[in-house]
């Protein structure tokens, strides 16, 4: 079973990127690795029911477990002890972040209201792109009735590429929206 986002790669990224960059071989082509989604929870430490909440709307959204990250260290000016829980991520790779990724760019952010396109200014050197959202209520599996509370999360898309701009041809070919700045 091939996902939509899969086949365009194959079919009109891979050829569009060894022409524009000049690559010898297909493996040499930047590939999407892995998206990791996370949450970071600060009123985790006064609230257990807001890990629940949390995990509960990351399942929803990825289709997949969500793991707790714990503080790695003590932190007294946030109350916050090592081993605490302060977040919850979900890690997709293969068909799980095809089909996470065709619908965060077909579906999801086109909800965003006034959207005018992704900012271009967060990747990190190596190509990987980190996006954040205000809202976890414009995913379309999240019911607004059921939210307890409004929490944002952080997408990071790892790739294989080795610069910015490589990374940054690849989503645009995928399909992510760039702002025009």
């Amino acid at each position: 079973m091939t996902t939509r986002l899969k086949e365009k790669y194959q079919k009109e990224v891979i050829p569009a990127l060894m022409s524009e960059y000049g690559y010898k071989s297909v493996m040499q082509v930047p590939r999407l690795e892995k998206v990791v989604i996370n949450i970071g929870l600060g009123e985790a430490t006064q609230q257990t029911h807001a890990l629940e909440a949390a995990e509960k709307d990351l399942a929803a959204i990825t289709g997949q477990h969500a793991v707790i990250t714990r503080a790695k260290r003590s932190i007294a000016g946030f109350k916050v002890r090592q081993g605490m829980p302060v977040g919850m991520m979900v890690t997709l790779r293969g068909a799980r972040m095809n089909d996470f990724l065709d619908k965060l760019v077909n579906i999801t952010l086109p909800r965003i209201r006034d959207f005018q396109g992704m900012p271009r200014n967060s990747f990190d050197g190596r190509g990987n792109y980190t996006l954040g959202l205000v809202d976890q209520t414009i995913f379309p599996e999240i019911e607004y009735d059921k939210v307890d509370k409004v929490r944002g999360l952080e997408i990071s898309i790892v790739n294989t590429a080795c610069t910015n701009e490589e990374g940054q041809r690849l989503l645009e070919l995928l399909g992510m929206p760039f702002s025009r700045d």
